[in-house]
C-alpha cells in the first residue's frame, strides 16, 4: 500500500538532515562542546520530555510549547530549552555538588516557532551559584569564543540589563496594557510603532521623552551615563553599575570589541532578572545566541542559587557556514567472489581504513565508475 501525500512530508517546522548538513552540525557541536569543557564546564543531559509542572510556569500567552499526555493524564512537554530542566536536576540529583557549578549541554529542543522551526539543536552553558559580575562576563566571553570556534568573526553581541527596563517601567507608573504593547514593539525594534504608541497617550513631557529615548539607548560604555540623566531611581543606578562592571570585565577577557550595549534587549522567558545578551550573525533574522542572569529560578525548585548562562541555536548558526563535504570511503573493494570481498573489507577496516564493499559481482570498469560517482579515491579487486 502506498503512503498518502501527507506521509511523504515532514510535519511543519521539522526538517530532514542530509549527510552534509548533519556533518556540519556535528562538526560544529564537537568544536563548541570541546571549548566548553576546556573552560571546566561538565556535560549533562535532561530528558526530552518534562512534566508540565516543571515547564508550565514559563509559558507565555502565545503558548510556544509542544505538548502531549501520558496514560495517567499528566501534561508532558517536549523541552523548549534546558535552563529550567537543569535547574530541576541540580536541585534534586545534584544538591551535594560543590558550587559554583559549571554545566554544559548539547540537545534538541522543541518550540512552536515559525522563525526557528519547531525543532533545533541547542548548545549552552549554565554557571550556577555565583552572583558575581565576573560570572556574567565569563559566559559572555565564552559565547564569543564559541562563535569564533566555528569560524565566525562577523557577529555582534548585544548586552543589556532587565533591571534598567523594569526600573523605568515601574518609575513611570505605566498601565499593564501600555507596558505590554511597548515591550513587544521594543523587542521587535519597531521604532515607528513606539513613537506612534507613545504620542497617542498624551503623557507628561518627561514621561514621553523617556519612552521615546529608551529604544535608542545603545552603543558603548558612555551611553550608560545618559541613562543616569533620565532617572535617579536606586534600582536603575544599581543595574547600570552592574552592567558597567560586566562590560569592564569583558575587556579583561579580551572580547569587549565584540560587545555593544543595547538596553532594548528583552529576553522572552520570564525568569531573567539581570544582565541579558543576544548574539547576531548576518543572514539570520533572529539571535543565534541568547542568554543572561536568572537569579530567581532555582528558588522555585527548592534551594536558591544565583545563576547565569546562554544557549546557541546551532542549526541556525551552521546553516550560514560553508557546507562540509561528506567523508567518502577510502577504498571500494570489489570482485566476483563476494565472500572474499567481505573478508578483505573486514581486514582493511580493522587496519583503520574506511571501506565500502560491492554487494554484487562487479567488473573493474563498473568499480571505477561507482568509485568516481561516490568520490572514493581507490578501488581494490579480490
Amino acid at each position: 500500500m502506498k503512503r498518502t501525500s501527507l506521509g511523504l512530508k515532514t510535519p511543519g517546522g521539522m526538517k530532514d538532515l542530509l549527510p552534509e548538513e548533519l556533518m556540519a552540525l556535528e562538526q560544529g557541536e564537537e568544536k563548541i562542546l570541546s571549548l566548553f569543557q576546556n573552560w571546566a564546564y561538565q556535560k549533562v543531559l535532561t530528558p526530552t520530555l518534562e512534566y508540565g509542572a516543571c515547564i508550565q510556569p514559563l509559558e507565555e500567552e502565545e503558548n510556544p510549547f509542544l505538548k502531549l499526555f501520558d496514560r495517567q493524564g499528566h501534561v508532558l512537554i517536549l523541552r523548549p530549552e534546558l535552563t529550567t530542566p537543569i535547574a530541576r536536576m541540580v536541585n534534586t540529583r545534584m544538591r551535594s555538588s560543590v558550587f559554583p557549578l559549571r554545566l554544559c549541554y548539547g540537545a534538541d529542543v522543541f518550540r512552536y516557532s515559525p522563525s526557528y522551526g519547531h525543532e533545533f539543536r541547542q548548545l549552552g552553558v549554565e554557571l550556577i551559584g555565583s552572583p558575581s559580575p565576573v560570572a556574567d562576563a565569563e559566559v559572555i566571553a565564552l559565547a564569543v569564543e564559541a562563535l569564533q570556534e566555528v569560524g565566525r568573526e562577523d557577529f555582534q553581541i548585544s548586552l543589556g540589563h532587565m533591571g534598567i527596563f523594569t526600573g523605568f517601567m515601574n518609575e513611570l507608573n505605566l498601565t499593564k496594557e501600555f507596558r505590554g504593547k511597548y515591550e513587544e514593539m521594543l523587542g521587535r525594534k519597531d521604532y515607528v510603532g513606539i513613537e506612534r504608541l507613545v504620542r497617542g497617550e498624551n503623557f507628561e513631557s518627561k514621561v514621553e521623552e523617556t519612552l521615546l529615548k529608551f529604544p535608542h539607548l545603545h552603543g558603548k560604555e558612555e551611553m550608560l551615563q545618559e541613562v543616569l540623566t533620565l532617572s535617579e531611581e536606586p534600582s536603575i543606578k544599581n543595574a547600570v553599575e552592574s552592567l558597567r562592571q560586566v562590560y569592564s570585565y569583558l575587556q579583561d577577557f579580551g572580547v569587549q570589541e565584540y560587545v555593544s550595549l543595547d538596553l532594548g534587549i528583552l529576553r522572552g522567558f520570564s525568569y531573567y532578572t539581570g544582565v541579558v545578551f543576544e548574539g547576531y550573525v548576518p543572514g539570520v533574522g533572529f539571535p543565534v545566541v541568547e542568554g543572561g542572569r536568572y537569579d530567581a529560578l532555582y528558588e522555585e525548585f527548592g534551594d536558591d542559587h544565583p545563576a547565569t548562562g546562554f544557549a546557541i541555536n546551532l542549526k541556525a548558526l551552521v546553516e550560514q557556514t560553508p557546507v562540509s563535504e561528506v567523508i567518502s570511503a577510502d577504498v571500494l573493494v570489489y570482485g566476483d567472489d563476494l565472500g572474499k570481498v567481505i573478508q578483505e573489507g573486514q581486514k582493511l577496516r580493522q587496519g583503520g581504513q574506511r571501506v565500502e564493499i560491492s554487494l554484487e559481482p562487479m567488473t573493474a570498469s563498473e568499480a571505477e565508475k561507482l568509485a568516481e560517482e561516490k568520490g572514493i579515491q581507490r578501488i581494490q579487486q579480490v
